[in-house]
């Protein structure tokens, strides 16, 4: 499986490698956790796919609190190979 990557703050290395946009769903699929994503610069979405661990580390980081939904949180992400 091809993971993409995912972070909760801006990259502070390579940045224009990244994009940004806002969580519009988090989801089960075959094991993995697929983000839907609006980017910042785009009206479509992106569907992003981690482990479920990405998926809970990227989510403590966000400033959120506990049991606090992450869906309209900003996460900078870059597809697999980008």
């Amino acid at each position: 499986m091809n993971h993409d990557r995912i972070h909760a703050r801006e990259p502070q290395q390579d940045s224009e490698r990244w994009a940004s946009g806002r969580i519009d769903a988090l989801r089960e699929k075959d094991g993995h956790c697929v983000v839907t994503v609006t980017p910042d610069d785009s009206d479509g979405q992106v569907e992003l796919t981690v482990t479920f661990a990405v998926r809970d580390l990227f989510v403590s980081r966000l400033p959120i609190d506990d049991g606090e939904s992450p869906l309209g949180e900003r996460i900078w992400y870059r597809k697999r190979g980008g």
